[in-house]
């Protein structure tokens, strides 16, 4: 188990952990959480005989914060700076949320002369916005309020904003106290810069073209109870898109699907791998 540090062409420096050997599987996290949202997986895939790579975004964790670059192009470019510095081959992408953006940016941007497979998780792509050409969107009124959430007492937005990432504010709901602090606890290490802008990276970057250069085999899984990132507006326009792509749609889940349904997140997960 090993941790470590690239430093980007901007001078960011970017922490990520790295865990086990074999084909690697890099993680991208979704906002605003850190690379510790993917430690149950990561040891996961580390124990099935996989490389497991998960960063700390730009603007957060033990990653720098710097008061520019907050962005979909420089998240890719950073996720590229951990894959070449690394010199890896044969990756399998996998991003949950603006994650799924990430990665998706990094292929249009990037290609995939590195990368086999990718796995988007209640991921953003193509776009969140409600525009002329995308009504289905959120208006931008929902991200304004999430911009005020996070400038005025981002501490208590986030207590909020956990119970319906998790779905724990569904009847029925098992979702635990510990599982809802830790959400909390990643949340207040992102510095409010990097938080605020991102929110305008997640919701307004059309991602369209850059899932059009997605040439290798990709699943979407996603939530149909999604309250962040709504299922109809996203992995189910996005599949589309995607040439043979397949998805998986949870019933009843929530954004954070990964915790909430672990066992079977993470058994669709090792079959992708092992497909």
């Amino acid at each position: 188990m090993t941790t470590g540090h690239v430093t980007t062409n901007d001078n960011t420096d970017i922490f990520y952990k790295d865990w086990g050997s074999g084909q690697p599987v890099v993680f991208s996290h979704g906002w605003p959480l850190t690379a510790d949202a993917w430690d149950d997986t990561m040891m996961l895939v580390a124990d099935n005989g996989f490389r497991g790579l998960a960063h700390d975004r730009r603007g957060g964790g033990r990653s720098s914060q710097p008061w520019e670059g907050n962005d979909l192009d420089h998240y890719a470019d950073d996720l590229a700076a951990v894959i070449e510095s690394n010199d890896l081959h044969d990756v399998v992408l996998v991003g949950h949320s603006t994650g799924g953006g990430e990665i998706t940016r990094y292929v249009g941007r990037h290609g995939t002369d590195r990368v086999s497979k990718m796995l988007l998780v209640g991921a953003i792509p193509p776009l969140m916005l409600k525009t002329k050409q995308n009504p289905e969107g959120l208006p931008k009124e929902v991200f304004d309020g999430l911009r005020e959430g996070v400038k005025d007492d981002r501490a208590q937005f986030y207590k909020d904003l956990a119970p319906q990432f998790f779905g724990a504010n569904r009847k029925g709901s098992d979702v635990s106290q510990g599982i809802l602090d830790d959400f909390w606890e990643q949340c207040m290490t992102v510095g409010i810069k990097g938080a605020y802008d991102c929110i305008e990276a997640f919701s307004e970057t059309d991602l369209t073209s850059d899932l059009e250069a997605i040439d290798v085999p990709t699943l979407f899984i996603h939530g149909d109870d999604d309250q962040i990132v709504p299922f109809a507006d996203a992995s189910k326009k996005a599949v589309k898109i995607v040439k043979d792509a397949e998805l998986k749609v949870y019933p009843g889940a929530p954004h954070g699907l990964f915790e909430t349904e672990q066992d079977k997140f993470q058994g669709d997960l090792l079959n992708f791998l092992n497909s």
